[in-house]
């Protein structure tokens, strides 16, 4: 069928896109600069791969992704994923964004993922065993989390589009510039810390199982529409062990400086006023919500996951940190 991936860039997004082209799919991915995929070879059995450059804030290039596309079904990746900007350039993209996409969807009669985040429900306390709970806009943590609560209630509550959400909790492996890449480059440089002693225990995702569920959801959306699912590698390990496998895997020296937990909060409101006085556009090393998402746990029950996508993680977070050790190896 024909499917438009928004978002295509991203590790994720140019993962989605390339797992639906080689089972046979025609993708159009949809983001500001060009994903490269259309250039790849991906084999004769391949679908086609077109590509269609625009902001997913304006409706108007929406709709010409849509006219490109000529959808039966959609992927939604594209958002505003920083830790710093403006509440108004978060709700642009995430929140105007997404509203334009479920309504192009609607007016096409394609079926839409919307892919979101577990932090559209995480209030700062630890989660422990949880499922997919509400997405809480009032009560997220930060505005990447917030407008991605607004863009997923309003996603799963729109009329006349069957639209169901996947959250995969923090997605990696080879590529990765946001997760390993970050954690490897303070590595080598030396400014590499864990928040507090590094117990809490964390699930994460590896890339190709995020991709799986993300195809299974797609699949089934006519009969998922309205619900909003978690998924995982569903083995929750230490954030200390977690760090010292992507360090080893990428032959960087681990953390060996712990710093508590208050400091470190303190610090990111600190960097964080600093990053909005000046305007800047990167990320600051600290801020409040990394320094909680460090410090909590955030594990999650996959059962209504696995039962309902009739899917189950196919990558062990051993076999991810192996290949992304050869990763590592061949670059």
């Amino acid at each position: 069928m024909n499917i438009l991936v928004t978002g295509g860039r991203g590790m994720l997004g140019s993962a989605v896109a390339r797992h639906l082209l080689q089972r046979g799919d025609n993708v159009t991915t949809f983001q500001r600069s060009p994903s490269g995929i259309p250039d790849r070879g991906l084999g004769p059995s391949a679908g086609r791969a077109t590509e269609k450059l625009g902001d997913v804030a304006d409706a108007d290039d929406v709709a010409a992704a849509f006219r490109t596309a000529d959808p039966a079904a959609v992927v939604h990746l594209a958002a505003r994923v920083s830790v710093t900007g403006t509440a108004e350039d978060f709700v642009r993209t995430n929140v105007q964004g997404t509203g334009n996409v479920i309504a192009a969807a609607r007016a096409a009669g394609a079926r839409v993922v919307q892919v979101s985040s577990p932090s559209v429900a995480h209030i700062g306390r630890s989660i422990v065993g949880r499922g997919a709970d509400p997405a809480d806009p009032e009560h997220a943590r930060g505005w990447y989390a917030r407008t991605k609560a607004l863009a997923e209630q309003l996603a799963l509550g729109a009329t006349g589009v069957d639209v169901v959400a996947v959250r995969p909790h923090i997605v990696w492996g080879p590529g990765d510039t946001q997760l390993v890449g970050r954690i490897v480059e303070r590595a080598k440089s030396g400014r590499l810390a864990l928040v507090g002693p590094g117990y809490s225990l964390i699930d994460t995702t590896y890339v190709d199982n995020a991709v799986d569920a993300i195809a299974a959801a797609l699949d089934r959306a006519g009969d998922l529409r309205g619900r909003a699912f978690v998924v995982s590698n569903g083995q929750p390990r230490p954030v200390a062990e977690l760090v010292r496998r992507i360090c080893t895997a990428a032959a960087v020296p681990p953390p060996r400086v712990h710093v508590p937990f208050r400091l470190a909060y303190a610090a990111g409101a600190g960097a964080e006023a600093v990053w909005a006085a000046l305007h800047c556009q990167d990320d600051p090393p600290m801020t409040r919500f990394i320094a909680e998402q460090l410090s909590t746990a955030h594990w999650f029950d996959l059962s209504q996951t696995r039962a309902a996508l009739d899917w189950k993680p196919a990558v062990s977070l051993d076999e991810g940190f192996e290949r992304l050790a050869a990763w590592y190896a061949r670059d």
